[in-house]
Parts: C-alpha cells; sequence; structure tokens
C-alpha cells in the first residue's frame, strides 16, 4: 500500500497521485510537539490576530478573515463534497499565513480529541501556560458574556459573529458532564474511539464524508462552543483551536484514504467533480478539488 512517506522517481504516478514529495513535513499532535514548538505556534497565531485584514475590510484583522470568510461560504462547505478538501485547503491557508506574516517555521498541529475524549476538558491544549487556554466563565450566564479568562488568548477581541460584525471577547462554554447518565464533559463520548472506529468501516468517500462531518467533528465543536461560544456559530474560526480541530478532522481522512490508494481521489457528492472550484473570496487564491485531494502532492507535501 502506497504510504505518504513513500518515496518515488518524481516522474512515476500512481492512482492518478503526483509522486513528487519524498520529504514529507510531519504534522504532530499537541501532545507530541516540545515546548518551543507549542510556544512557537502560539506565537504566530497571537502575531494574526495583530495584522490588519487581508480582505481589505477596516478594523479588522487577518484572524478576523478566516472567521468571515468560513461564514460566508456556509452553504458551499458544509453537508456537501467539499467539506474535507475545501477545509484542507482553509488549514493550509492559515498554515501558509503563519509561516509568510508571521514567520512561523513549523507545521499546523492537531488536538487529538479521540485520545482525549475520556476527559477533554483535562487535554494539554487547554493548559494557560503551554496551550490555548480554558473554558469562558460568565458572571450571569448571559451571551457574550463567556469569556475566556486564562491563557495568550485571554482578551482577544474579535470582530464578527455568525453574520454579523459583533465585536466581543473570545467565548468558550464548555459542555457540562452528565454523570448521572455516564456522559463525560464536553460530549466525549460522540468522538471516542468507538465512534472513529464506527466512521472508519465505510469505504467509500459519499459515505465516510457525512459520517466525519456529523459525528465527531460536530461534536466537537458543539463540546467546546457549549450554546454561547465561538466554536459553536459559523465564525467557528474566532477561537484558534479551531484549526487544531480541523487538522485532526484532515488527520483522519488521511488516514481514511491511507488504507487504500484508490481513496486519494475518492470524491462523490451530488452533481460534484474533481474539477469543482473551492473559493476563499479574497483569502488566497481559489483551488480545484483535485488540488487538495492528495496530502502526498508537491504542494502539501505532508503527512501524520
Amino acid at each position: 500500500m502506497l504510504k505518504a512517506t513513500d518515496a518515488l522517481p518524481s516522474s512515476q504516478s500512481i492512482n492518478g497521485r503526483q509522486a513528487n514529495c519524498t520529504t514529507p513535513r510531519l504534522r504532530k499532535s499537541w501532545d507530541d510537539a516540545t515546548p518551543s514548538e507549542r510556544a512557537a505556534y502560539i506565537d504566530a497565531a497571537l502575531c494574526l490576530t495583530t495584522k490588519p485584514s487581508r480582505l481589505g475590510h477596516a478594523s479588522t484583522t487577518l484572524h478576523d478573515d478566516f472567521a468571515w470568510v468560513h461564514n460566508q461560504l456556509d452553504r458551499e462547505i458544509h453537508g456537501v463534497a467539499a467539506f474535507l478538501p475545501w477545509h484542507r485547503l482553509f488549514v493550509h491557508v492559515y498554515e501558509t499565513a503563519l509561516k509568510t506574516e508571521c514567520g512561523y517555521t513549523g507545521t499546523a498541529m492537531y488536538w487529538d480529541w479521540v485520545k482525549d475524549s475520556g476527559a477533554p476538558a483535562s487535554a494539554s491544549v487547554w493548559d494557560p501556560d503551554t496551550g490555548f487556554g480554558g473554558d469562558g466563565v460568565s458572571p450571569d450566564g448571559s451571551p457574550f458574556t463567556w469569556c475566556v479568562q486564562d491563557g495568550p488568548f485571554a482578551g482577544l477581541q474579535l470582530a464578527y459573529w455568525n453574520g454579523d460584525f459583533h465585536p466581543h471577547c473570545l467565548q468558550r462554554s464548555f459542555q457540562p458532564a452528565h454523570p448521572e447518565a455516564g456522559l463525560q464533559e464536553m460530549i466525549g463520548y460522540a468522538y471516542d474511539e468507538e465512534i472513529i472506529a464506527g466512521v472508519f468501516t465505510h469505504t467509500e468517500y459519499v459515505e465516510f464524508r457525512p459520517r466525519l462531518e456529523g459525528t465527531p467533528h460536530g461534536a466537537v465543536h458543539a463540546g467546546i462552543a457549549g450554546g454561547l461560544g465561538d466554536m459553536g456559530p459559523l465564525t467557528s474560526p474566532n477561537d484558534p483551536i479551531f484549526f487544531l480541530h480541523h487538522t485532526m478532522v484532515d488527520q483522519l481522512w488521511w488516514k481514511w484514504q491511507q488504507e487504500d490508494p484508490s481513496r486519494v481521489f475518492d470524491y462523490e457528492g451530488a452533481g460534484a467533480t474533481l474539477d469543482d472550484t473551492m473559493r476563499l473570496l479574497g483569502l488566497g487564491e481559489d483551488r480545484t478539488v483535485r488540488d487538495f485531494m492528495d496530502a502526498g502532492n508537491d504542494e502539501l507535501c505532508y503527512t501524520y
């Protein structure tokens, strides 16, 4: 079976794949990253919140642009075949911005929420010193008062909430546990190993994609956001943890693709083709689905 780390002659192609990527970059889980790698990532993510809008929006930042674009494209990127390749492109554009705008030299990282599903609120990604800070705290439970209190993003001001310009602090409201029902906090039971194993029983993209997108992907968003956090609305890239979450989604898709090389370009949905254009509304260059099906191609050239 072909793996992303297999070295092949530059002229060779297997199942339509480009085969020039001989030294892929490793995307690590947050737990496997060194302290210096974590610090560099956090510093670059903070840096993006200080850069002016690439879209020319007044008084907003490049970080805000990601939330705005994600919201605007909702029906083109959710509940459709393009969900996985578009978000692979989106993470790639974010990773590139970390590098070109803020001097980051590492790669995108992921939060392994499958491993942490038994106690997700205790995961290392929420550490206030070496991670993204923890839950929001509200004085009275009302909307837009669940501000993150600790960590590097405490006090971060964001521009958008769904389709509205609505300046507010970074919000989180972790879903509580329900011990009487044996259910973990943050809906951890919806993205544990058993759930993932069930997703992987589907061998065709048309079945695999919706299972991955619904549960577990959607459950992680809801578990972090509660009913009032930034990971809930369509402007979920407001929360920098969004990109570690979606890199994990990408890692699961990548693993599924690696199980059978014929899956790398397995793509199906209502009227969907590999030559469809994936838009970015000026945040980056519009690309085709085909360009982002293979993480081992020349441009992406990464592995997990």
